[in-house]
C-alpha cells in the first residue's frame, strides 16, 4: 500500500477553483502509482450547503477512488520569518497525505514561522507552499520544487511565473518573496523579504 494521496482545492462561494490542474495532477498520480487507467473524477465532488458561501479548503483523500472529502473554513495564516533548512533526504514527488518527513523538518524551525527547504544547493518550497520571487521586473519560482503545486502550474502556464534555479545566495537579489499554493494566489500569500529569511547555521 503506497498510502493515501491528497488534493487540497480552494472552494470559494460554493465553487471549486483551478480544478483542471488538480484533475491533471490526480490523474498523473493515479497512473504512476496505481496503474489506474481511469483516474478519480474531481468534477463529481458535491459542495455541501455549509460551504456555499465563503472560503473553504476542500480536502480530498484518495487512492484508486475517493476515500474521504472534507470542507474546512480557511484563513491565510501569517508567515513573517522563514528558516532555510537542508532537505537532502526528503522526497515528495506526489502529494501524499503522510507528511511525516516535512513535519519533522518543520518542527525544527525554531523562532521562524515556517521553513524554506534547500536541496542540491537550490531553494525549493516551504513546508506547505511553493514560493514566488520578484526581482523588480518579473516573478520567478524554483525550477525544481519539492512538489510542483497546482497554483504554480497555472501561474507558469499563464506567463506570470518563470521557473529558475535559485541558490540561497541569490535570495538577496529579490525584492519580494510570496508563498503560493492551492489556497493562496500570487496576490494573497504571505509577503516576505530576504531579511526575513534565517540562514542555515
Amino acid at each position: 500500500m503506497k498510502g493515501l494521496l491528497l488534493e487540497t482545492i480552494r472552494c470559494e462561494d460554493g465553487k471549486l477553483q483551478n480544478l483542471e490542474w488538480h484533475q491533471e495532477r490526480a490523474g498523473r498520480s493515479c497512473r504512476a502509482l496505481f496503474g489506474a487507467g481511469e483516474a478519480i473524477t474531481l468534477q463529481d465532488v458535491t459542495i455541501p450547503p455549509e460551504a456555499a458561501t465563503g472560503l473553504f479548503k476542500c480536502r480530498i483523500l484518495y487512492d484508486t477512488r475517493i476515500r474521504r472529502i472534507e470542507f474546512i473554513p480557511y484563513l491565510i495564516r501569517p508567515v513573517r520569518k522563514l528558516r532555510l533548512m537542508s532537505a537532502e533526504e526528503v522526497e515528495y514527488p506526489y502529494k501524499f497525505a503522510n507528511r511525516a518527513k516535512l513535519q519533522e523538518l518543520f518542527s525544527r524551525r525554531g523562532t521562524a514561522d515556517d521553513i524554506l527547504m534547500v536541496k542540491n544547493g537550490l531553494v525549493m518550497d516551504t513546508s506547505y507552499a511553493n514560493v514566488a520571487l520578484f526581482d523588480g521586473s518579473g516573478w520567478y519560482t524554483p525550477a525544481r520544487p519539492l512538489l510542483a503545486g497546482t497554483r504554480r502550474a497555472a501561474l507558469i502556464a499563464g506567463g506570470r511565473l518563470a521557473p529558475a534555479d535559485i541558490p540561497p545566495a541569490r535570495l538577496q537579489e529579490f525584492q519580494e518573496i510570496r508563498l503560493i499554493n492551492a489556497m493562496m494566489d500570487l496576490e494573497e500569500g504571505p509577503r516576505l523579504h530576504s531579511e526575513d529569511i534565517i540562514q542555515i547555521t
